[in-house]
C-alpha cells in the first residue's frame, strides 16, 4: 500500500496539487484563529495542513529507510505532548518563544546540511547564498528566542540589558553579516565564510533581545514568530520544496503582520521597541512618598453589587495566580444578581499575544464577553465599577498624563473614566515595565492586596453569604 503511494507521489503533478491543498487549509487556519470562537478548529486545520504537506514529502523523496524518521517522530511526539500537558497557562509564552527558536534552529541545520554535503568547491552560487540566508535568519531566530526565554521565565532579568556602542555594535554586525551572505553566494567553495557566519548570527541573536524590556516581550515573541517563517521559507527554498515556502512565507508574513498590530496598539514603531529599552531607566522610591488606601473583601463586594456594569482589566498576574476560574464564578454571581459583567481586554496584556483572551476562555467566559481595546475603552466610560486584576502597564495613566513617562502615548484603558476603580495585586511593585502607577494613589481607587486566586475565592464567598 505505502510503495502504492510513494508510486503516485512522484508524479510532480500530484505533489504539487497536495502542496496547494495544504497552502488552501493554512490560509483557512489562519483565517479562522483570528476570532477566539473558531481558533480551534483553525489550529486543527493548520495541524492537519501541516501533517498532509510532510507526508507527501516523506513519500515523494527518495528515502532508503524510515527508520531514523520514525524514530525522531516518536520522540518529539513524546516531548510535544508531555510539554503540551505539563506547561501551565501562565508559562506559555515561554513555551511559544522555545518553539519558535526551535523552528529557526530546524531550518538552519537543514540548510547548513544541504550546502555542506555539496562536494568541495561544486556547490552552486544561488543555493549557497540560499543557505547562508536561512542559516543566518535561523540561528538568530534559535538564540533570540533562547534569550526572550530565560527573559520571560526569570532566569535572567526582564530589564534591558545595555551596554556602551550596543546599538553600533549590532548594526555593524548585520552589515557584515549580510557581507557573508553576499560572499558565501559569490565564492561557495569557501565553506569557512558559513561557520563565520553561524557564529557571528548567534551572537547577533542574543544582542538583539537583551536590551529589549520584559514590557515589550509579546512584540519579540510575535517577530521571531516572524523569523522562523522566514527562516524556514529560505530552506524550502534550497530545497525546491514548494510546501516548506508557503508554510514558512504564511509564517512570517502573519508575523510580520501581528508584529505590526502590536506596535500600533502601543503607539510606537518596530524600530523603538527593538532598540528604545523601555524600563531601563526607571526612578525608584516614587511610590513610597504616596498614600495607598487599603480595602477589604467586603468593601469591594458592596462596590460591585450596588453597581449596574462591572468591566473586568485582566492583565498577567491573573494568569500567576490562576485566578481566572474565581473571577468568572464572581461574574456569575454578579450576573444572576442583575450586574453586567464584560471583561476588557488590552492587545499587549499579558506576555505573548492573545494571552488574556486565551486565559479567559479556558475559564470558559462567554466570548461575547471579551471585548477589544475600542469596545472596552467605550464600555468603561459608562462602567459602575472597573475591576483591574494583575494588569498595571496597560491602565497606567501616565500614558496619557505624563510626557516624560516611557510610557507617554501608549494606547491605554482610561480607567479614571469608570465611577469607581478596584484593583487586586499582590503588592505595590510596578509592572511588567518597571514604572510606577500613579493609579494606585488615586482617590477613586480601591486597593485590594493578596493573591488573586484567594482574593476572588473569598469574593466569591462573600457574595454567597457564607
Amino acid at each position: 500500500m505505502w510503495n502504492k503511494i510513494i508510486r503516485i507521489s512522484s508524479d510532480p503533478s500530484i505533489r504539487s496539487l497536495v502542496f496547494l491543498l495544504a497552502a488552501v487549509m493554512f490560509i483557512f487556519a489562519l483565517k479562522r484563529l483570528s476570532s477566539p470562537r473558531t481558533a480551534r478548529l483553525g489550529n486543527l486545520l493548520g495541524a492537519a495542513g501541516m501533517l498532509l504537506a510532510v507526508l507527501i514529502t516523506l513519500a515523494s523523496s527518495q528515502i532508503v529507510t524510515y527508520t531514523w524518521i520514525i524514530v525522531s517522530l516518536i520522540i518529539g511526539s513524546i516531548i510535544g505532548v508531555s510539554l503540551a500537558l505539563a506547561v501551565k497557562m501562565t508559562a506559555m509564552p515561554q513555551m511559544v518563544g522555545l518553539l519558535n527558536g526551535f523552528g529557526g534552529l530546524a531550518s538552519a541545520l537543514v540548510a547548513i546540511w544541504e550546502f555542506w554535503r555539496q562536494p568541495l568547491g561544486r556547490a552552486d552560487h544561488a543555493p549557497a547564498a540560499l543557505a547562508a540566508i536561512a542559516s543566518l535568519i535561523g540561528w538568530v531566530t534559535f538564540t533570540g528566542s533562547i534569550v526572550a526565554f530565560a527573559k520571560l521565565q526569570d532566569l535572567i532579568t526582564s530589564r534591558p540589558i545595555q551596554f556602551r556602542l550596543q546599538k553600533p555594535a549590532n548594526v555593524l554586525a548585520i552589515v557584515l553579516a549580510v557581507a557573508m551572505v553576499v560572499l558565501l553566494g559569490l565564492a561557495p567553495q569557501n565553506q569557512w565564510i558559513l561557520i563565520l557566519l553561524i557564529i557571528l548570527a548567534g551572537w547577533l541573536g542574543v544582542s538583539l533581545v537583551i536590551p529589549i524590556g520584559g514590557a515589550d516581550m509579546p512584540v519579540v515573541i510575535s517577530l521571531l514568530n516572524s523569523y522562523s517563517g522566514l527562516a524556514a521559507a529560505s530552506a524550502g527554498f534550497l530545497l525546491g520544496n514548494a510546501g516548506l515556502i508557503i508554510a514558512g512565507a504564511l509564517v512570517g508574513a502573519s508575523g510580520i503582520i501581528l508584529t505590526r498590530l502590536m506596535c500600533k496598539a502601543m503607539n510606537r514603531s518596530l524600530l523603538n521597541v527593538l532598540f528604545g529599552g523601555l524600563g531601563a531607566h526607571v526612578a525608584a522610591g516614587e511610590s513610597q512618598a504616596r498614600t495607598v488606601r487599603r480595602y477589604t473583601i467586603e468593601d469591594a463586594m458592596m462596590a460591585m453589587q450596588d453597581a449596574q456594569e462591572v468591566v473586568v482589566v485582566p492583565g498577567y498576574g491573573l494568569a500567576a495566580a490562576q485566578a481566572q476560574y474565581a473571577v468568572r464564578e464572581m461574574a456569575d454571581h454578579l450576573e444572576a444578581k442583575g450586574v453586567k459583567v464584560r471583561y476588557a481586554i488590552h492587545p499587549v496584556a499579558g506576555r505573548m499575544p492573545g494571552h488574556m483572551n486565551v486565559l479567559m476562555a479556558e475559564a470558559d467566559v462567554p466570548y461575547d464577553h471579551l471585548l477589544d481595546f475600542e469596545e472596552g475603552s467605550r464600555e468603561i466610560e459608562h462602567a459602575d465599577v472597573v475591576l483591574i486584576v494583575g494588569a498595571n502597564d496597560v491602565v497606567n495613566p501616565a500614558a496619557i498624563t505624563d510626557p516624560q513617562s516611557p510610557l507617554y502615548g501608549m494606547p491605554v484603558f482610561d480607567v479614571r473614566r469608570a465611577q469607581t476603580v478596584i484593583i487586586s495585586k499582590r503588592s505595590l511593585a510596578p509592572g511588567f515595565a518597571g514604572i510606577d502607577n500613579p493609579l494606585f494613589y488615586d482617590d477613586k481607587t480601591m486597593m485590594i492586596f493578596g493573591d488573586a486566586k484567594e482574593t476572588f475565592t473569598s469574593l466569591v464567598s462573600a457574595l454567597k453569604g457564607e
